[in-house]
């Protein structure tokens, strides 16, 4: 069995197969369950603990099996087809990175619209909170840089799914919610240098931020 054969340990690939594709206000789809909420237990048990705001590139993150598990799945041959069909597009020559958010402050500029850096060609974001009973922090697809301009929007959930074609229209963002906030992101980018970059670009904040005195700064600074 080749590697784009290979079953997914825990994501839902009919329900990702059948996602519809949406074009209004860009091309995206949304998965109610990517991942079964049956694993939510077992696979949060694993999932990396984060304790500042931010995200962070996933090789400075800790975790356990069954979370890996699931970056496997996300990483695989077979899951870049899904995404590949569902656009249209190859992607065989576009490096992945991810990167985890685990908090935020609740600071107004935190969930800015913006509609990802042009080295991104398809974003991928899957929600990892337990639950989410808030207003705020929900994740919006947006026709505008207009926060309140929204056209879809979807709590960070377990298992729910966004997926978009990166452009200069894909205006994305939430609004202010301090706490945990856990969500994965997995782009896939235009260069090997990229992908590098970011990693460098998060690892050094992380390091930073577990500096006491410049965590305090930073916890303060405008994002």
């Amino acid at each position: 069995m080749s590697a784009s054969e290979q079953p997914f340990a825990f994501l839902d690939e009919a329900a990702i197969a059948a996602a519809e594709l949406r074009t209004d206000p860009y091309d995206y789809a949304f998965v109610e369950h990517a991942i079964p909420s049956s694993f939510k237990d077992d696979v949060l048990a694993d999932a990396p603990r984060i304790p500042d705001r931010g995200s962070y590139g996933l090789p400075t993150l800790r975790y356990g099996s069954r979370f890996g598990a699931v970056i496997q799945d996300l990483l695989s041959a077979r899951f870049r087809g899904l995404v590949e069909e569902k656009f249209d597009i190859d992607l065989s020559r576009r490096p992945p990175v991810i990167l985890m958010m685990g908090n935020t402050t609740g600071h107004y500029n935190e969930g800015y619209a913006h509609p990802d850096s042009r080295h991104k060609i398809v974003t991928v974001i899957v929600g990892f909170s337990h639950e989410w009973p808030y207003e705020g922090g929900r994740l919006r697809v947006l026709r505008s840089s207009d926060r309140e301009d929204c056209a879809f929007e979807f709590p960070p959930e377990f298992g729910r799914m966004l997926m978009f074609r990166v452009s200069d229209r894909s205006w994305h963002g939430f609004l202010p919610q301090k706490g945990p906030r856990k969500s994965l992101q997995l782009c896939y980018c235009d260069s090997e240098s990229y992908v590098r970059s970011e990693y460098l670009r998060h690892g050094i904040s992380a390091f930073a931020k577990s500096i006491p005195g410049v965590k305090k700064i930073l916890e303060w600074a405008p994002k």
